[in-house]
């Protein structure tokens, strides 16, 4: 290779690096080598040609030779000098053949040392860059592996527990890009985590602060032994899995819900944050609470989940949706609802034992007490206590059977919404003929299946709502309103005993309507359609609908298939989002808008691949498309699943020079953004990618299949895969009733249980 031609700019040299042996006096092809510019440490700029065959070792070594270095080459590395990254052999050629701009810096091993030196030392005129290098650079695993070997980790712990304000923000930021690695901090111990606790729950605490601390605390949640790769050291059934020694996975829920509950407050702090004017810090916040909920286990759910519901997180993030600078928090959000939909679930299969359950027993005890009545005995001389409130018998466990905790919960709040109209309603049905009374206990309960059926409250897996549903949000209130309206029909039509099938149709039909474009209308609507209906109109309408319905849909076999059948098509549509990603696409390069933080791509398309074991994008950019083989090795560069912090829509446009014969999208205008982008965003450094997909289904196989591989998350972002769900739903539901209608089969509207064996004297046989 030859030296490069033309001027040098005054104080600069020029040299040429190639392998041993290479004539550099003559170019070995016609083309072109680009020229890189180097800078050393002393400020002085060399123009150089590197040959892409060469290892980074090797060029530093060559350097260090030509400009006569006298320590040894292993204390050096290359930097890009723009974008401070470190030159590894992976990224060296492109590097080269962008002409990007390096310069001769300290090797990682050295640069470890001397920062570890600064942070023990603690001189506040050299810590505070230190702290901002180490948040740089700990990204870098060479770095990382030299600055945990030579006991990092602990000397950035002991900062993190004694000092404050910016300086404290760089030392968690610099431990949280940290953590984005799968090992090397497995040591942190429970006095790191309470005080990270303590930094978060500080009302002196900047919001800078703040931001890392959550960060960190999410971080920990996720830490949980069962999100480990690979296989788990064996325990017993009723243990929790236990991390192989060294694993970071070894913290979660039960460690930080400890810590928090030892600093008072704690939790009470991160929700009140979601009234920040920080849309940062509502964001992590958001992120935080998802991960909790997300990972919560059984040991610490109820408390958990009764520690927020009193400190009204559903009302902060239903806020959050009316507001109109929302748009980074929209995949929170969504994520949030996703996870109260578990929530409810777990409530609704969750048995009402007032025996066992002491919380249970204190919420029927005040159920009872704010109804005024006094037990009594029926004609039979039986108890008479619970029927007095409307429910068919004394068993409470069978009463509550189909409904659960969440139907005792529903009822409580019935009450404490207004115990003296609840004592009224039932003094006054007690005063009626028997067959007159309207069962209110069990009007409750139906009304609380009404309204699972209409969220689908079928399964703990992921929502298939895509848009905001902050009247399910406000699930408590709704079923009060919807109680009213059951009760207010009962008297308005003159029921008697037998009737409550034909309230709760008309229940069933009012909960449409009142419930319909939840994500627009307003909640005033909402208590108007309940309270000031008339029943003729109801029952009118209700008539019109039976008219073009199928009354076998209606009946509870039928549902509880529907909730199987529903359960079966989300699970199917998952795994063919997730075997989408592991195929591969391509896509273009969009441009942000508006223009932000992002990675500036080397070409104008890009093919992206999911790694089979669901933890790395891998892809390549390309000025052209081209055919990519099966596996990795075609795809060098690759973003971290773990990292993603939110899957963004809407976000970028396309290039100007975009081939219009590619793309179903219409012509670029000022940026405009295209409906078929997404964005794949971090918490704190921007966008890591900005895509724009070929067509609609393309779209939403990458933008679903991406969320659904988040741990924090399970929302579904397009219309067309809960479409998928619906029709696949629907399409197994009507083959499996032609099965029975086929069979001439009567579908009962319920079963009622047997009486259980008198003795155990017995056995299952094996089926034939």
């Amino acid at each position: 290779m030859s030296t490069t031609n033309g001027s040098i700019a005054p104080g600069a040299s020029r040299t040429t690096l190639a392998p041993p042996g290479t004539n550099t006096t003559r170019p070995k092809s016609t083309g072109l080598i680009p020229t890189n510019n180097v800078t050393t440490k002393e400020g002085v700029t060399v123009r150089t040609r590197i040959d892409p065959t060469l290892t980074v070792d090797d060029v530093v070594r060559q350097l260090c030779v030509n400009l006569k270095v006298t320590e040894p080459s292993s204390n050096f590395a290359l930097r890009d000098k723009d974008t401070d990254e470190l030159i590894v052999n992976e990224n060296l050629r492109k590097k080269i053949k962008n002409k990007a701009n390096l310069k001769l810096v300290n090797a990682p091993n050295i640069e470890a040392a001397e920062i570890i030196q600064k942070l023990i030392i603690r001189d506040e005129k050299t810590l505070k860059m230190a702290l901002w290098s180490l948040k740089k650079f700990i990204r870098e695993e060479k770095f990382a592996q030299e600055f945990l070997t030579r006991g990092g980790l602990s000397e950035l712990a002991e900062v993190i527990s004694t000092e404050h304000g910016n300086t404290l923000a760089y030392a968690l930021e610099a431990m949280h890009n940290l953590m984005d690695l799968d090992y090397g901090w497995s040591t942190l111990d429970n006095t790191f985590v309470f005080r990270v606790v303590q930094i978060l729950s500080s009302p002196n605490s900047l919001i800078n602060v703040c931001r890392p601390a959550t960060a960190i605390l999410k971080k920990l949640v996720e830490a949980d032994p069962m999100n480990a790769p690979g296989p788990l050291i064996a325990s017993s059934s009723r243990s929790p899995p236990v991390a192989p020694p060294g694993s970071v996975y070894r913290y979660g829920f039960q460690i930080v819900f400890q810590q928090m509950r030892r600093e008072k407050g704690s939790l009470e702090t991160v929700v009140n944050r979601l009234g920040s004017a920080d849309t940062a810090m509502i964001l992590h916040s958001m992120m935080l609470i998802n991960s909790l909920l997300s990972h919560v286990n059984d040991t610490e759910w109820d408390e958990f989940i009764s520690e927020l519901e009193r400190l009204n997180v559903r009302k902060a993030v239903i806020r959050l949706m009316s507001s109109h600078n929302i748009d980074d928090l929209t995949s929170s959000i969504l994520d949030f609802q996703a996870n109260i939909v578990r929530v409810t679930y777990r409530k609704k299969s969750t048995l009402v034992e007032p025996d066992v359950e002491p919380l249970h027993e204190s919420a029927l005890e005040y159920i009872w007490n704010c109804s005024k009545v006094q037990e009594g005995r029926d004609s039979d001389g039986q108890v008479m206590k619970w029927r007095m409130l409307g429910f068919s018998s004394e068993n409470l466990v069978s009463e509550f059977q189909d409904v659960g905790e969440l139907g005792l919960d529903c009822l409580r709040n019935f009450v404490a919404d207004d115990p003296e109209l609840f004592s009224k309603v039932i003094l006054e049905q007690l005063s009626r003929p028997v067959d007159k009374r309207c069962p209110v206990a069990r009007a409750s309960n139906e009304i609380v299946e009404l309204l699972a059926e209409h969220w689908v409250i079928f399964a703990p897996a992921y929502s298939t709502s895509t848009t905001y549903q902050p009247f399910f949000l406000n699930f408590y209130r709704v079923h009060a309103l919807a109680t009213q309206f059951f009760l207010r029909m009962w008297n308005e039509s003159g029921s008697v005993g037998g009737e409550s099938p034909r309230i709760v149709a008309l229940a069933r039909s009012q909960v449409k309507v009142a419930l319909q474009r939840e994500n627009f209308k307003p909640w005033h609507e909402v208590e108007r359609d309940f309270l000031d209906c008339e029943y003729r109109a109801v029952r009118d309408r209700q008539m019109q609908e039976l008219e073009a319905e199928d009354d076998l849909l209606s009946k509870v076999p039928v549902r509880n298939l529907k909730e199987k059948i529903t359960r079966e098509s989300a699970e199917f549509v998952r795994q063919q989002r997730i075997q989408c990603l592991l195929q591969g696409a391509w896509f273009v390069n969009g441009i942000p808008t508006p223009v932000g933080q992002s990675r500036r791509p080397n070409g104008q398309w890009r093919f992206m691949r999911l790694d089979n074991g669901l933890k790395y994008l891998h892809y390549v950019d390309s000025a052209v498309q081209f055919p990519v083989r099966n596996g990795l090795e075609d795809l060098p560069e690759r973003i971290e699943i773990a990292a993603i912090s939110q899957i963004a829509t809407g976000t970028c446009a396309p290039p100007p020079n975009i081939l219009r014969d590619h793309l179903d999208l219409p012509p670029p205008t000022n940026l405009t953004p295209s409906s078929l982008s997404f964005s794949l965003l971090t918490a704190t450094e921007g966008s890591l990618a900005d895509q724009i997909a070929s067509d609609q289904s393309r779209w939403a196989d990458w933008t679903d299949g991406l969320n659904m591989l988040r741990r924090d998350s399970g929302h579904v972002t397009s219309d067309e895969t809960a479409g998928y769900i619906k029709a696949l739903t629907e399409i197994g539901l009507k083959i499996k009733l032609l099965d029975l209608s086929g069979e001439k089969v009567d579908i009962p509207s319920g079963l009622v249980a047997g009486p259980p064996p008198s003795n155990t004297d017995f056995f299952f046989s094996d089926l034939i």
